[in-house]
């Protein structure tokens, strides 16, 4: 199994990655500024489930797929981009719909539960900081002479899983407190709901116009 130093040492890089905010963080973010703490909390439960997913994909060869493959990397890449740029462009439209009593999304755009839990497993799943790091990276703190290639991954992923839900869930909180001051007003709301889907426009496009080319 794994050993207690590869588990040290794996955690201390997950929170040198972690403590740059990548684009899960400016998706929660965003998420939170456009509909508020429920949508940002529940988004943090998709990302983390989107990276977990990543994982088992690494130790199972589909992640060395995908980090080898500049077309593969691509595709998956402006996947994602591309969602978020949707996303963004509904919570626009929809901005001038917002109720500052309520602080809910539009009718327009409000969704079930599972629905934005969905949207942040999307946005986990194509990562491409999150491709980089597990298929990169995780492997090197594997022993290969334990053997159980596959279990001792998805194990060791554990650490930025725990690491990525308290840092996630702290900005969430912390962007959806600052919505709720604009919430006191409607003109305020629709504003920070702008902002909020910009954000996420302009975190599709960073996505889309970085990363590997080679």
């Amino acid at each position: 199994m794994v050993s207690t130093e590869s588990v040290l040492a794996f955690a201390a890089m997950s929170l040198l990655v972690i403590a740059i905010p990548g684009p899960s963080v400016l998706f929660v973010v965003g998420r939170a500024l456009a509909h508020g703490r429920r949508t940002a909390l529940e988004t943090v439960l998709g990302n983390l489930i989107g990276s977990y997913v990543l994982v088992v994909a690494v130790a199972w060869g589909l992640g060395a797929l995908v980090a080898t493959s500049v077309a593969v990397f691509t595709g998956v890449k402006l996947a994602g981009a591309a969602y978020l740029v949707h996303l963004g462009v509904q919570a626009i439209r929809h901005r001038k719909e917002m109720r500052a009593a309520g602080m809910a999304a539009p009718a327009g755009e409000r969704h079930g539960d599972l629905r934005t839990i969905l949207d942040g497993v999307l946005v986990g799943v194509t990562n491409p900081k999150g491709v980089v790091f597990f298929a990169a990276v995780l492997p090197q703190f594997v022993d290969h002479s334990a053997g159980s290639v596959p279990l001792q991954m998805m194990v060791l992923v554990l650490v930025p899983i725990t690491i990525g839900l308290i840092t996630d869930t702290l900005w969430g909180l912390g962007a959806s407190a600052a919505r709720a001051w604009f919430a006191r007003s409607d003109r305020r709301l629709s504003m920070v709901g702008g902002a909020g889907g910009l954000a996420m426009i302009g975190l599709g496009v960073t996505v889309a116009t970085t990363g590997r080319t080679d």
